[in-house]
Formats: structure tokens, C-alpha cells, sequence
């Protein structure tokens, strides 16, 4: 049985979210949860959200039990752009791209 959980628009690049996914898949749910939880990381808060959102929708609507959880994967996609505008010299202006990624998070037994 897998359960999932789905970010998307998350406002952090898909390479600097990987870097934390790489590090809770296949774990047990437990573990992963306090690892996240001490890494200083921006991205860390964000899946361990995603995570404990994936870990109450395996109980409330499949009824599994959290103990027995682990961490299926993780995957971290890149997503749309937020394009922005910085003023320059003589009227010019720079384009910012803004990344966002979405993140998928899958539990089972």
C-alpha cells in the first residue's frame, strides 16, 4: 500500500530540494522526520511538511499503521518560473527567474 503527498510551486530550486530528498529516502518514517527536522536547510521544513501531510493521509484514509511507514521516495521536479524585473542603467532592465520546483512524497509498508 502507498500513500502520497503532492507540493507544488514550492519556492525553492528543484537542486537545492534534491539535496534533502536524497537524504530521508527509503528511511522509516520516524527517522526521517527527525532527520529533517535538525537539518539547517530551507528545503528540510518543506518536505518535513510534505512528509507528515503524506503520513496523515496513510492514516486517515487508508488506515495504516505509522509505525510500520517508510519513506517510498522522493521526487523533486523543477517547476514554473517566477520572472521578475531589476532595473538597470539607461532604462535597461535585467531579467530574475525565480525557481519553484514540485515535490512529491510516496509512504508505504
Amino acid at each position: 500500500m502507498e500513500t502520497k503527498a503532492t507540493l507544488r510551486s514550492a519556492r525553492i530550486s528543484a537542486q537545492k530540494g534534491r539535496l534533502v530528498a536524497d537524504m530521508i529516502r527509503g528511511q522509516p518514517v520516524d527517522k526521517a522526520l527527525n532527520t529533517l527536522a535538525f537539518m539547517p536547510k530551507k528545503g528540510a521544513a518543506i518536505i518535513r511538511k510534505l512528509l507528515q501531510s503524506a503520513i496523515a493521509n496513510a492514516e486517515h484514509n487508508d488506515g495504516a499503521d505509522i509505525d510500520a511507514l517508510k519513506v517510498k521516495s522522493v521526487l523533486v521536479e523543477r517547476g514554473a518560473f517566477l520572472k521578475r524585473f531589476q532595473a538597470r542603467a539607461k532604462g535597461r532592465g535585467n531579467r530574475i527567474l525565480k525557481h519553484t520546483c514540485n515535490i512529491y512524497v510516496t509512504v508505504g509498508d
